[in-house]
């Protein structure tokens, strides 16, 4: 679950977030907010937006957040039907393990 931080023996739990649906103003800064009021830091970010689709996926940093990983996705998939938007968060290794050849 948790992912050694470059050489300082330390360790951050990290998470993979996806959003899609249709594009609509405001998607990115109310992702962010809440990431940003739970402590929890975007450590990569790639978003694009095909015709009328918009597409992000995050890397993220939950160690400083104090919310357990079952609310941060409830409250996540909260805001994504109230954006008209899907997000999915899952841990980095069970991302990594879903998504092996």
């Amino acid at each position: 679950m948790a992912a050694p931080l470059g050489g300082r023996g330390a360790s951050m739990t990290r998470a993979v977030i996806t959003v899609v649906g249709k594009d609509s103003v405001g998607i990115i800064a109310k992702v962010c907010t809440y990431l940003a009021e739970n402590q929890i830091n975007i450590l990569d970010i790639s978003q694009t937006i095909v015709q009328e689709f918009f597409n992000m996926m995050m890397i993220v940093d939950m160690t400083k957040s104090s919310k357990p990983f079952d609310t941060i996705n409830t409250e996540l998939s909260a805001i994504g039907e109230a954006t008209g938007v899907q997000i999915k968060i899952q841990l980095e290794d069970i991302f990594d393990k879903m998504h092996r050849i």
